[in-house]
C-alpha cells in the first residue's frame, strides 16, 4: 500500500492541474524537421558504411521507415497521449516490418522523445497511468512472444561465446529486458521530472502574480490610509483654526468700545492663527505634492514642509485658546525631568491633535467658561487630559468625524481613549499611549 502510494505521489495521479500544451507551434515543426533531416543523414552514413546490406526494402521505403518516427514529434504537445499511442503502433510495424530499420539510432531517439512528451505533455495523469500501462503491458507481451519463439534473441545468441559462465539463452533475454526496462524507464522518469517542473514552474508563476496583486493592494491600502490622515489632518487644522478665530473675533467684538487693547490683542491672536493655519494647509499640500515633486539623491522629494507639532506644542496650543470666551490652563507632569522632549514625534503629535481636537469641540459645542490641558509623561506612558465645566450647548451638535479621528490616531499607537462626560459635570478627553510596545 505504501508502495503504491509514493509511486502515485511521484507521478501526481491525484493532481488536478493541467498543464497547457496550446496548438502546434512553429518551434515543434522546426524541431520535428530537424530531427527528420538528422534520422535521414545518419541512415545516408550507415549506407555509407555498409550497415544497411541486409535491409532488402528500396531506399524510398528506407526514407520513409526512418522519417515515420521523427513525424511523431510534431504533436506530441498538442496530443501527447494519441500520439505515444499511434507511435507505439507504428514501431511495432516498423519492427515487424524491417527489425533492423525499428533498431536504427535515429528511430529510438525519436520513439524515446515521443514517449518522454507523452509523459510531459498529458493533460490527465490517471488517463496518462491508464494509456502508459496498456502500451508497456503491450510492449511486455511483445517481447515475451519474441522471447518465445527466439525471434527477439536469435541473433544474440548466434554470435554469443559459448564458453562464457552465463549461458546465453539465459543472457540474451536478460540483456534485452534490461535495455527496455532502462529505455521505457528513463523516458516515463524523464517525462515525469518535466511535468514536475513545468508544475512548479506553473506554481512559482502563479505565487509571483499573487504577489503582485497583494503588493498592488497594499500600495492602493496604504494611499487610503494616508489620504484619511491628511483628512484627520485637514479636520483638525481647518476646525482648529476656524473656531478659534470665530472665537476671537468674538471677543474682539464685544470689546471692541470697552477695551480697544484687549480687542487688539484678540485680532493679534487671529493673525497669529490664520497665519499657523495657512502655514500648516501647505505643509499638508506639500506632502500631496510629494509624488510629482522632484527627488535628490537619496529618493526624497525636496517639497519642504512645517514640522508636525508635537506634545511640547500644547502649551502654545492652550495659549491660543486662551481668551475671554474660555479660559485655558495648562499643565506638564513628568515623572522625570526632560521626559517631554524624549516622546516619540509620532506620539507626540498624535496627542497634539487629540488635545487640539478636545478643545475645539470645547468651543463650539460647550457652554464651558473653563477648560484645563494636563500633559502627563512617565517611563512608559504618555498621556493628555482635556477638561471643562460646561454643558452641551443646544443645536451645536457635530458630525462625529473629529472624536472618530481621535480614536483612530490613538489606537493606531495601541493606545486608550476615554471620551464622555464627567460625574461632577463638564466634559473629559483623555487619551493613553504607551512609549514602548511589544512589537518594538
Amino acid at each position: 500500500m505504501a508502495w503504491s502510494d509514493s509511486v502515485g505521489g511521484f507521478f501526481a495521479l491525484d493532481d488536478d492541474w493541467e498543464r497547457p500544451g496550446g496548438t502546434i507551434s512553429r518551434g515543434d515543426a522546426l524541431f520535428t524537421l530537424t530531427v527528420v533531416a538528422l534520422s535521414l543523414f545518419v541512415l545516408e552514413l550507415m549506407r555509407a558504411l555498409g550497415s544497411l546490406t541486409e535491409v532488402d526494402q528500396p531506399v524510398w521505403q528506407q526514407w520513409l521507415l526512418t522519417a515515420i518516427p521523427a513525424l511523431f514529434l510534431l504533436t506530441r504537445r498538442r496530443y501527447p497521449l494519441l500520439t505515444v499511442a499511434a507511435a507505439s503502433l507504428a514501431y511495432w510495424a516498423i519492427s515487424s516490418y524491417e527489425p533492423l530499420m525499428a533498431s536504427l539510432l535515429s528511430t529510438q531517439v525519436s520513439y524515446f522523445l515521443v514517449v518522454l512528451g507523452g509523459v510531459a505533455w498529458a493533460r490527465n495523469r490517471r488517463t496518462m497511468a491508464a494509456v502508459y500501462g496498456v502500451i508497456l503491458f503491450l510492449m511486455f507481451l511483445w517481447l515475451v512472444w519474441g522471447f518465445a519463439v527466439g525471434q527477439a534473441t536469435a541473433g544474440m545468441v548466434r554470435e554469443a561465446d559459448p564458453d562464457a559462465w552465463i549461458a546465453p539463452t539465459i543472457a540474451a533475454p536478460m540483456m534485452l529486458s534490461i535495455i527496455n526496462i532502462l529505455y521505457f524507464g528513463g523516458a516515463v522518469l524523464g517525462g515525469q521530472v518535466a511535468w514536475r517542473s513545468a508544475r512548479q514552474r506553473m506554481g512559482l508563476q502563479t505565487q509571483t502574480e499573487t504577489i503582485r496583486e497583494q503588493t498592488g493592494q497594499l500600495r492602493e491600502a496604504a494611499v487610503v490610509e494616508e489620504r484619511l490622515r491628511i483628512a484627520r489632518e485637514l479636520h483638525d487644522v481647518v476646525a482648529h483654526h476656524v473656531s478659534g478665530i470665530g472665537v476671537q473675533a468674538a471677543a474682539a467684538r464685544r470689546v471692541l468700545d470697552k477695551d480697544p487693547e484687549a480687542a487688539k490683542g484678540a485680532l493679534l491672536r487671529i493673525e497669529g492663527g490664520s497665519r499657523d493655519a495657512v502655514t500648516q494647509m501647505r505643509g499638508l499640500l506639500g506632502t500631496l505634492r510629494m509624488g510629482e515633486a522632484p527627488s535628490d539623491e537619496t529618493g526624497r522629494a525636496t517639497v519642504g514642509h512645517a514640522p508636525e507639532p508635537t506634545l511640547a506644542d500644547v502649551a502654545d496650543l492652550a495659549a491660543a485658546r486662551d481668551g475671554t470666551a474660555l479660559t485655558v490652563t495648562h499643565e506638564v507632569v513628568e515623572d522625570s525631568p526632560g521626559a517631554l522632549d524624549a516622546v516619540p514625534t509620532a506620539i507626540g503629535h498624535s496627542l497634539y491633535r487629540t488635545a487640539q481636537e478636545a478643545l475645539t469641540n470645547v468651543v463650539r459645542h460647550s457652554t464651558a467658561q473653563r477648560a484645563r490641558v494636563i500633559v502627563r509623561v512617565g517611563d512608559e506612558h504618555a498621556e493628555i487630559e482635556v477638561t471643562d465645566d460646561g454643558r452641551p450647548r443646544p443645536g451645536t451638535s457635530g458630525t462625529g468625524m473629529g472624536q472618530l479621528g481621535i480614536r483612530e490616531r490613538v489606537s493606531s499607537h495601541h493606545g486608550s481613549i476615554e471620551i464622555g462626560p464627567r460625574p461632577l459635570g463638564g466634559y473629559r478627553v483623555r487619551a493613553r499611549i504607551p512609549l514602548r510596545t511589544e512589537e518594538s
